[in-house]
């Protein structure tokens, strides 16, 4: 058996298949049978919607601040910028986060695009 499973091509696949179903599927039926019974302004869920605010919010700082890769190349201001822009629009389009994200993407590429262009 074990040499038929180190000599397949497709076995990875399966164990990549099986172990994310069951790392993931898990969760959410556990979610799925609890989800009904817990109220929606109980103390648990009101932490973990501030727990993921909070991860939220860590992963854009560390995207502001120490970006890495090709956004490593924009100055701060200009991240810092968009951020703001985006926000703005986020705002002004009644809370749309899909629109105050683009927004701001256009914004940052749009300065970055300018800024490589004048020198």
């Amino acid at each position: 058996m074990g040499d038929l499973v180190a000599e397949t091509w497709w076995w990875p696949y399966v164990m990549i298949l099986v172990a994310g179903w069951l790392a993931t599927d898990i969760w959410r039926w556990l979610g799925v049978f609890a989800g009904g019974r817990l109220r929606e302004d109980g103390e648990l869920l009101i932490w973990v919607r501030c727990v993921a605010t909070a991860l939220v919010a860590g992963v854009i700082s560390k995207l502001i601040l120490f970006p890495q890769g090709v956004l490593a190349e924009t100055p701060l201001w200009l991240r810092l910028a968009a951020t703001a822009f985006g926000f703005a629009v986020f705002f002004a389009s009644r809370q749309r986060v899909f629109v105050g994200v683009l927004a701001a993407e256009a914004f940052l590429i749009s300065g970055w695009l300018l800024l490589d262009a004048l020198g």
